[in-house]
């Protein structure tokens, strides 16, 4: 019987899946921002506790065969402009660059560079001058506030430019010295022809690399100390996984929205929807993606907060608003985000010395949590705390009585998810919107109003549904290398094919595998004039089309260790039977104002079981609020289908 343990760190609270054979479990804890190593530790401590009835760490780790983890903590981390101050440092040809990178996002450059920026005018001709220019460059970023540096040249040399300045500052400035200042190098990362792309992708991955590298090695060490015979598999964003020491930082980004993204597929298929947009609203973001004709589309130039990188990602949007945004009232209306008070301190309801209204403090008010039951009954709310933030924070500011702010904070937070929905989504008649994350089901048919769709999806691991998503990833790594024009022949590409595959071979030696575990995949991908298509291959031989007719042509090389198992299941939601309420609560409604309304436990209820809203759909982790004029039905895998009614 296989142990598997997918853990998704968010902003506020992580969440544990267990697959443990047939077996699937769940728990959560609150994310601890200061030390997330803390909160890893909790988690494993907790997943002990559901499989054995007991806290036993060092058991779970000596059974468990695989831990997979996925974080959002690079996706808050760029929302909220939370991270170390960048230097850059180009040559004089790039003089536009500054003016280029703010075109893509001025308020982020700010945020990572602002001033701190340098363009070498000298050659390596003169390599004494050039060297003084290039230390005099880092000290004037350094004395500017630079905490980590990023060079990235401009010409079509800029690798070799690059290596140059990295033996120099290898030499200047040894890295066992107290105090270096880390460089990173944009050839290192990638070799994308595309200067500003390049040059954004480097200076991402240096901002998110401190955060991850600190919490990454700091949680693996202590897994060493238990013993554990795997290593810490990272979900990335390119929806596989790879140890620590394999994984770039930049492919941490939005890693825990791809984790739900693959559960979307999964349940797309079995119930036989074409047509999905996923909100996956956590504490500080909603992230936002379409799977059609079940698949979920992935840009190969990837966008971070809108800015071009060199990588592919999935085509997820971040939206800054969560369980934990900050609402406040500017010039008479209501803000929501991007600021989130996270787990700490957390909402004013928490307890725990917040002092800034959100959206679970007014869910509270409205009735909709019981507060003795919320967290499966493992955190108590505290309703005075969240009727005084209410109170001074939004209702006095715009004049309202506290019921009236709370429909106003209500229909704020869900206008501004459904507007972003439709701007990066096409929403069309036959759209059904799946609702994730601990927060995604309780305002999910407001939401839904919003947008204009009739059909919303809500899955019975929900509260999880990220960590469950990322259960069946694939083990990998990948390469990409241009080939320059002039230089796409058949002997150039059986020259890199071979460096790349000895690359793929040593990476995946170091992920524990021999070279019949895994496979190897070729292909070209061929760009022109915007249009791009791929040509696989397994012998050069294959390759008949004229390169050189082609804007931009790569070689990639991908190494896969095969662990995805296709074997989802096919299920309907059909009506059968009226369920059975367990009890009833009074909730602030649209309509009708404070009245009381079932409450119905999904884990009492059946398959086919449905009823009519006003109405409260509870699990342990996650409440669903059924609003006037919607049905929900509830299928044999205990996920809810809700319908608007007329």
């Amino acid at each position: 019987m296989t142990l598997q343990i997918n853990i998704d760190n968010g902003g506020t609270l992580t969440d544990i899946c267990i697959f443990h054979g047939d077996e699937l479990k769940k728990t959560k804890v609150m994310t601890t921002p200061y030390d997330l190593s803390k909160c890893f530790f909790e988690g494993l401590q907790k997943a002990s506790t559901v499989l054995y009835g007991n806290t036993d760490v060092a058991k779970l780790l000596e059974e468990v065969d695989l831990i997979r983890y996925s974080t959002t903590q690079g996706t808050n981390a760029i929302c909220e402009r939370k991270g170390p101050k960048l230097g850059l440092i180009t040559d004089i040809q790039g003089k536009d660059l500054v003016a280029a990178l703010k075109a893509q996002e001025e308020d982020i450059f700010n945020a990572l560079i602002a001033d701190r920026i340098v363009f070498l005018g000298g050659v390596t001709s003169d390599q004494e001058a050039y060297e003084l220019e290039i230390v005099k460059a880092i000290n004037v970023l350094t004395a500017a506030g630079a905490n980590r540096v990023v060079i990235s040249l401009s010409d079509e040399s800029f690798e070799a430019g690059e290596n140059y300045i990295k033996n120099m500052v290898l030499r200047r400035y040894p890295r066992h010295l107290l105090g270096a200042v880390p460089v990173l190098y944009g050839c290192d990362l990638n070799k994308d022809e595309h200067f500003v792309r390049r040059t954004w992708s480097a200076l991402i991955n240096s901002f998110l690399h401190p955060s991850m590298e600190h919490f990454l090695f700091n949680a693996e060490n202590r897994l060493r100390e238990y013993k554990t015979k795997n290593p810490l598999l990272i979900f990335r964003n390119d929806g596989d996984a790879s140890r620590v020491a394999k994984t770039i930082a930049i492919k941490t980004y939005s890693s825990g929205p791809r984790g739900g993204m693959e559960g979307m597929k999964t349940f797309a298929n079995t119930y036989r929807f074409p047509n999905m947009v996923a909100i996956d609203i956590g504490g500080t973001t909603t992230d936002i993606a379409q799977c059609v004709d079940y698949q979920v589309r992935e840009v190969r130039r990837g966008r971070v907060e809108g800015i071009d990188v060199s990588f592919p990602l999935t085509a997820i949007h971040s939206a800054g608003a969560g369980g934990s945004s900050v609402f406040k009232v500017v010039n008479g209306a209501i803000q929501i985000g991007p600021e989130s008070v996270g787990a700490v301190p957390g909402p004013a309801a928490f307890g725990r010395g917040g002092k800034q209204a959100t959206i679970t403090d007014a869910s509270l008010l409205s009735g909709l949590f019981d507060p003795a039951s919320y967290f499966g009954g493992g955190m108590k709310l505290d309703l005075q705390r969240a009727q005084t933030v209410i109170e001074t924070e939004i209702a006095q500011p715009l004049g309202l009585n506290v019921d009236q702010a709370l429909g106003a904070m209500e229909n704020a937070y869900q206008k501004k998810i459904a507007k972003e929905i439709h701007n990066f989504t096409d929403v069309s008649e036959d759209t059904t919107l799946l609702a994730f994350g601990g927060a995604g089901p309780l305002n999910a048919c407001g939401i839904a109003e919003q947008a204009g769709i009739k059909q919303v999806a809500i899955p019975g691991m929900a509260a999880v549904f990220s960590a469950y998503g990322i259960g069946s990833c694939d083990i990998s790594q990948r390469y990409t290398i241009p080939l320059v024009k002039d230089k796409r022949t058949a002997i150039e590409i059986k020259k890199l094919l071979t460096n790349l595959t000895s690359n793929a071979h040593r990476d995946m030696f170091a992920e524990g595998f021999s070279s019949d575990q895994y496979d190897l995949e070729t292909q070209l991908v061929l760009s022109h004039v915007g249009t791009e298509h791929t040509v696989k291959f397994k012998d050069i031989a294959e390759i008949t089309e004229d390169l050189d007719g082609y804007d931009i042509v790569e070689l990639e090389v991908n190494a896969v260790k095969r662990l995805r198992q296709d074997n989802a299941k096919q299920l309907s939601f059909e009506k059968q039977q009226p369920a059975q309420a367990s009890t009833t609560r009074n909730i602030l409604t649209q309509t009708q104002g404070r009245i009381d309304v079932p409450v119905y436990k999904l884990a009492d209820l059946k398959a086919g079981d449905f009823a009519q809203g006003p109405a409260i759909l509870e699990e342990d982790f996650f409440t669903c609020r059924v609003r006037d004029g919607w049905t929900f039905v509830i299928s044999a895998q205990k996920d809810i289908l809700l319908n608007q009614e007329g």
